[in-house]
């Protein structure tokens, strides 16, 4: 004669904890999935929107200073020394698409630069304070205009959607190599495009005291983060040799990450000085 089985509690009871386990393990998986879903649109959405609208608001405040008469330049000693973040000309190039490769041709005098290089070097002289925002860099093929700020250190610079100036490097419109970095991916992300630049491109750099402009003339499509060759005042890369320059010039050098969301590698592009105009 069949008689049913018999459960007992001890079978409850594991059964009762193996499904609270797997429930409350559920539970985690869900809690760290959202967690993980919101730190991802904090850094790809927010980190962008409030950098891009702090950049903005930077450059319409620059604007508006130039703009008034008689307004006193801050400028000063740097301040602050070092930053952890911090780059210089002798070494690595903590930002930086498309390459041109070296030609013959060196740095040679910038066309159209020559009558006015005397001027440009002596409104470049003062040095602006520690993380200040001193310029505005106008990239047209990119629909970009950013505040430049010295230095570049992540949380004083970089992170609030600023372009950096390479310490140690020259400023605009002087003899040797002004160098720059940006993000490409995050904090407002100005150099997010910077691969669609291609030789003969329009590069400005506004001041107080002048308007630069910079022609795009060689680009380096990946290098070394140690590649510190790419910011000197002759810039050549350390690591390919074939993209830079031999001979003296008045350079801007553009930096940043590739490939996107990684900080693997740097990208570099080049241009030459071509014409100052004062304001």
């Amino acid at each position: 004669m069949w008689a049913p089985g018999v459960v007992h509690h001890g079978t409850r009871r594991r059964r009762a904890a193996y499904r609270r386990a797997v429930w409350s393990g559920a539970e985690v998986f869900v809690t760290v999935g959202v967690v993980l879903l919101l730190l991802v649109v904090h850094q790809l959405w927010w980190t962008n929107r409030q950098a891009r609208h702090d950049a903005d608001h930077q450059v319409q405040a620059l604007e508006r200073e130039w703009g008034r008469a008689g307004a006193p330049e801050a400028v000063g000693s740097a301040q602050g020394g070092d930053d952890s973040g911090s780059g210089s000309a002798s070494g690595s190039a903590s930002g930086a698409g498309d390459g041109e490769r070296d030609g013959k041709s060196g740095a040679g005098d910038s066309t159209g630069a020559a009558s006015s290089r005397g001027t440009a070097a002596d409104s470049a002289r003062a040095t602006p304070r520690w993380s200040q925002a001193y310029a505005v860099l106008g990239i047209p093929r990119l629909s970009l205009r950013v505040p430049v700020a010295e230095g570049v250190s992540k949380a004083d610079v970089l992170n609030k959607g600023y372009v950096g100036h390479y310490k140690g490097t020259q400023q605009p419109g002087q003899a040797g190599n002004f160098a720059l970095a940006g993000h490409r991916n995050t904090h407002g992300e100005p150099f997010r495009y910077l691969p669609r630049l291609r030789r003969g491109d329009t590069i400005t750099v506004e001041t107080k005291s002048a308007v630069y402009t910079y022609v795009v003339d060689r680009i380096l499509p990946q290098t070394s983060p140690s590649d510190g060759g790419v910011i000197r005042p002759v810039p050549r890369s350390t690591v390919r040799p074939s993209y830079g320059y031999r001979q003296p010039g008045y350079y801007v050098t553009l930096t940043t990450c590739t490939p996107d969301y990684t900080s693997r590698y740097r990208m570099a592009v080049w241009g030459k000085l071509t014409a100052m105009r004062p304001r």
